[in-house]
Order: C-alpha cells, then sequence, then structure tokens
C-alpha cells in the first residue's frame, strides 16, 4: 500500500510540476520564466530520493517537450534531477537545511541553463542575457516553495501523507 502512495503522490507532483511549469510562465527570448521548480523542491522534501528525482526531471521534461521547447529538456532532466539532491526529508518542509539549499539548487538551475545554451549556442557571452531570466525564476520559485511549505506545515500534511491523522 505504501508503495502505491508513492507513485501516486509521485504522479500528483510531476502534474504539478508539468501544470506550473508550461503555464504559469513568462516567455523570454530563449524559452520561459517559471514557478514550477517550487513543487520540485516541495516533492524533494515529501519524496523518497529517486522519487523526487522522477518528479523533477519528468515534470519538467513534459513541460519542455510539450510547449515547444523540447531543445531544453536535456538540461532540464539532468538540472532539475540534481537539484532534488539538496533538499533533505525530515518531518517538516521548511528547515533551515531546505531553506539554505534553495542556494545550490538556484545556482545549479541559473549556471546550468547558462552552461547548456553556451554549449548549444557556441557562444559564451550571448547566453548572459538569460541569466536574469533564471535568477528570476529561481526567486520566485524559492518564495512560493517557502509559503508553501510554511502552509503545509502548519496543515501536516507530511504526517497525514505519512499515515497519520
Amino acid at each position: 500500500m505504501k508503495k502505491i502512495k508513492l507513485i501516486s503522490l509521485t504522479g500528483i507532483f510531476t502534474a504539478i510540476v508539468f501544470v506550473f511549469t508550461a503555464y504559469f510562465h513568462i516567455p523570454s527570448h530563449t524559452g520561459y520564466t517559471h514557478i514550477g521548480d517550487a513543487f520540485i523542491y516541495l516533492a524533494a522534501c515529501m519524496l523518497p530520493l529517486p522519487y523526487g528525482i522522477f518528479v523533477g526531471a519528468v515534470g519538467a521534461l513534459l513541460a519542455d517537450c510539450l510547449t515547444g521547447f523540447a531543445l531544453w529538456a536535456p538540461a532540464s532532466v539532468i538540472i532539475k534531477s540534481l537539484s532534488v539532491i539538496f533538499f533533505c526529508r525530515n518531518d517538516k518542509i521548511i528547515t533551515l537545511k531546505n531553506c539554505l539549499a534553495l542556494f545550490p539548487a538556484s545556482t545549479l538551475c541559473i549556471g546550468g541553463y547558462y552552461l547548456y545554451e553556451s554549449l548549444i549556442t557556441g557562444n559564451f557571452t550571448s547566453p548572459l542575457a538569460g541569466i536574469p531570466g533564471y535568477v528570476t525564476q529561481s526567486i520566485l520559485s524559492s518564495i512560493l516553495f517557502i509559503f508553501v511549505g510554511i502552509s503545509c506545515d502548519k496543515l501536516k500534511i507530511k504526517h497525514l501523507i505519512n499515515g497519520g491523522k
């Protein structure tokens, strides 16, 4: 029964990441700036590591491929999968460690997409124009993660998911 619950939650989180990445975004010159990362971070705190990695990779992959930005899918799969490893799975979502994890996760996003764009264009100067969008995405996703995480902690969502009442 626990495995079915984990698979179900993973599917729900993957769908949420897809929706908040694909449909709640601001178009930019190379792609889009979105808030879907907040839900990747949330999944990373609530699900075991392999399931969190799946949420990050597949949610981002679906969003890129189904919105016309499949060129970015390889980078998204790698970056979003790796960003999950910075977060810990405790009784609470919003902990000092998880708040501090926002910094390396954001740095990975900003640096990873810059490097990927530099490699596919063969130019290390023009991708600099995308950095403000990546920074905005990281800041907005971090803020949303904190607000949603605080709400989930107050509602004791992790306790309910783990079988508590």
